[in-house]
């Protein structure tokens, strides 16, 4: 599924996917959970988490602490789009609501832009948990994350 281009945002970076993929492939948290980037557009970005005994509770649903690090890593990757080449990401806050299991065969989210500020972005997210044709909404979350201006995406 590809997403389109939310018309209302233009990234500052004409080169913004790469930076997002190139970034992304730098986190060892994500590679450990076996999460992969999906699809990137400016003010949005997609994870995907297939299912893994290793990320579930004790019930074999998804964890919530793994529902809420792939909305957190969607969540700014949707802001990381419409950045500066020369700024990097963090997260100063999210909040997230599980509505349902995140029970299936992957979770997916997808974070969207809400407002794009100089310093602040807020961006909503949806995670879903797909079953073969059936996707349920299992999580949204609101986050803000601050755009760091004059600082690099790699490791210090």
């Amino acid at each position: 599924m590809t997403l389109p281009a939310a018309p209302a945002f233009t990234p500052a970076d004409p080169d913004y996917e790469r930076r997002v993929r190139d970034s992304f492939a730098r986190q060892p948290f994500m590679a450990h959970m076996g999460a992969q980037l999906g699809d990137v557009a400016p003010g949005r970005a997609e994870v995907i988490l297939p299912y893994a005994e290793h990320e579930t509770q004790q019930h074999g649903f998804f964890h919530g602490g793994a529902v809420g690090a792939i909305a957190d890593t969607a969540g700014g990757y949707a802001a990381f789009t419409l950045f500066p080449a020369d700024a990097t990401v963090l997260t100063v806050e999210y909040k997230i609501n599980i509505m349902a299991p995140g029970r299936g065969e992957r979770l997916v989210a997808v974070g969207e832009v809400v407002r794009s500020g100089r310093t602040l972005t807020i961006v909503k997210i949806d995670v879903y948990a797909e079953r073969g044709a059936e996707r349920t909404h299992c999580a949204t979350a609101t986050q803000t994350l601050i755009c760091l201006m004059g600082r690099s995406d790699a490791r210090a």
